[in-house]
């Protein structure tokens, strides 16, 4: 029988549905809300009865994201939690949703707190260790990011300063990332460029630790593997990056971490 580690992996932003409430008000389509997203992520972390526990947001980051807090929204941030513009700068509604304000409280009861009551059961869990919180990034940033169209590594750890997760689990992670994913040292990164979103800072040792994961999508939206033009990927490629995630865990948990 394959093992089973004390693990809550949590995928915020890899969501693939427009809820019902907004269909009729989106002037994004497809090809935006997936740029958007964490394309593939809930495939490529999802490694089933190997965490203890798994946590898939199912709706598209660019309508709600639980990786915001409640108060986090336009016109202070277009990128908040119910969003007015992409990350890209693209407006998502054909007018703006903000005004509704009984929508926008609806969406934040129906989705986004339902995710966080989720997180709040699993990690009050005893038989839970330690939570990671998967993301993808985009090979150079966006605009609106912190490291602004700089080219990012391969792999970011996420510890909030050391205050989610103390460091030396991290570098343990880290390390375990360079050995699977055959990586040199400054591939994977510590809190450069993210140091934890709102999910990580809020729960981190609250009571357990949490680490945020960004896997670079050059790893399989390159066009080895991905049409661009068909939006179409090799399955078998995402298969790949499910199995090598997987030995980072168990590779984590066997040789370098100790609960």
């Amino acid at each position: 029988m394959a093992k089973q580690f004390p693990l809550l992996i949590s995928i915020p932003h890899g969501g693939d549905k427009i809820p019902p409430e907004v269909r009729d008000r989106l002037r994004l389509g497809k090809k935006e809300l997936f740029e958007d997203s964490d394309a593939f992520s809930k495939t490529i972390y999802n490694i089933g009865k190997t965490a203890r526990s798994t946590l898939i947001f199912d709706i598209f980051r660019a309508i709600v994201d639980p990786n915001r807090q409640t108060d986090d929204l336009p016109p202070a941030n277009p990128d908040g939690v119910i969003k007015s513009h992409t990350c890209y700068k693209k407006k998502i509604y054909r007018t703006d949703l903000h005004n509704d304000s009984r929508l926008v409280t609806e969406l934040l009861s129906k989705y986004y707190n339902e995710y966080h009551n989720r997180i709040r059961e699993e990690i009050n869990r005893n038989d839970i260790a330690i939570a990671f919180d998967c993301h993808t990034m985009a090979s150079k940033a966006p605009d609106i990011a912190p490291d602004k169209e700089m080219n990012r590594p391969v792999i970011t750890l996420g510890n909030y300063f050391g205050k989610s997760c103390d460091y030396q689990v991290t570098q343990k992670l880290a390390g375990s990332f360079i050995k699977v994913f055959g990586l040199d040292g400054n591939q994977v990164t510590i809190n450069k460029p993210f140091a934890g979103g709102y999910i990580t800072r809020n729960y981190g040792n609250r009571p357990v630790p949490w680490i945020q994961i960004e896997m670079n999508r050059c790893l399989y939206l390159d066009d080895r593997w991905f049409n661009a033009e068909k939006m179409e990927i090799k399955e078998n490629r995402l298969k790949v990056l499910n199995k090598k995630f997987k030995m980072v865990v168990e590779k984590f948990f066997e040789e370098q971490y100790t609960f």
